[in-house]
């Protein structure tokens, strides 16, 4: 129970209770099993009740869940042989992006990606999932490659935004995302980003330029954060559960809005809870994904693409 949120517990304590009952038939042997069956329906129940209902900030605080598939995970199960590269040839080897060559059912592709840690020492190893500039220089330099020998690239996006730090300002942070962009915009291969937990500002934004975009349903995507977001509006980063509610920033408000072409399901309670099948159904929609990209001429990708970002979002003309 100690990793369930404060909106999972009733669901932790009726599973605990089941336990315990369970284990007290079998110690005592005694015959208690209809009302095990009335608790697991109820179980049952409020656990659909629960998932069916979740607001858009309890949809984020699952997205930060420890547990849930990494960038390094999916490429595990994506990829049947894969080989990680390094370094930006400028400055350093940034740990938060992760990126390299593999073949997915025998097809070459670039895969690229933020990258999370697992405990405090693993997150503090890869600054908790937000890059530095070299991070995304290293994934340019990767878009680049692909372009130059042909490869797709697929990108998984799970960043709370770019490292804010001065270091990262010294170093030119707004300029390395901003000439991700530009590329991306241009690149002429194929390109298809999933957001799997966090999409959060510019961070996510620097590997999510692409033909395809797909979230997972209980991640999120925004411009910023909910606690900034908060902070900014109302100088208060406790109102960030206020601000979610306002920031359309789900995976099915974009999917509305258009900003996202897919949502891919998760399990019940989130891709921490079966990791595994996770990591097999994102396998499953990134071949789909790249098999229809692929059969599309690039000329007409680019195109396209174009026309995808160019039609985002609304405006106003004051006179």
């Amino acid at each position: 129970m100690a990793n369930e949120l404060d909106f999972e517990r009733p669901i932790a304590e009726l599973k605990a209770k089941i336990a315990e009952l369970k284990a007290f038939m079998e110690k005592n042997e005694i015959d208690l099993q209809g009302e095990v069956d009335k608790l697991e329906e109820r179980l049952k129940e409020l656990t659909e009740t629960t998932y069916a209902n979740l607001t858009p900030w309890q949809r984020v605080q699952l997205a930060r869940q420890i547990g849930r598939p990494t960038t390094l995970d999916y490429i595990r199960g994506l990829c049947d042989e894969f080989v990680e590269l390094h370094g930006d040839r400028h400055f350093a080897d940034d740990l938060t992006i992760v990126g390299g060559v593999g073949l997915i059912s025998g097809q070459p592709v670039t895969v690229i990606g933020h990258q999370k840690g697992r405990d405090t020492k693993e997150n503090i190893r890869r600054n908790f999932g937000m890059a530095n500039p070299e991070g995304y220089r290293k994934a340019l330099r990767l878009m680049k490659q692909a372009e130059k020998f042909g490869r797709p690239v697929v990108f998984f996006i799970d960043t709370p935004g770019a490292y804010a730090g001065m270091s990262a300002e010294e170093r030119g942070q707004s300029v390395a995302i901003a000439e991700n962009l530009l590329a991306m915009a241009g690149l002429r291969v194929p390109t298809l980003s999933i957001v799997t937990g966090e999409g959060g500002s510019g961070g996510a934004l620097g590997l999510g330029i692409t033909d395809r975009i797909y979230m997972l349903d209980y991640a999120w995507y925004c411009v910023i954060a909910p606690e900034s977001a908060a902070a900014i509006l109302w100088k208060d980063a406790k109102l960030g559960p206020k601000a979610a509610e306002v920031m359309r920033l789900t995976a099915k408000d974009l999917l509305d809005l258009g900003v996202i072409d897919r949502i891919i399901e998760e399990p019940m309670g989130g891709a921490q809870k079966d990791p595994e099948w996770m990591v097999r159904k994102v396998r499953e929609v990134v071949i789909d994904g790249l098999r229809e990209l692929l059969s599309v001429p690039i000329d007409e990708l680019l195109e396209a693409r174009y026309h995808k970002y160019r039609q985002m979002g609304t405006y106003v003309e004051r006179p």
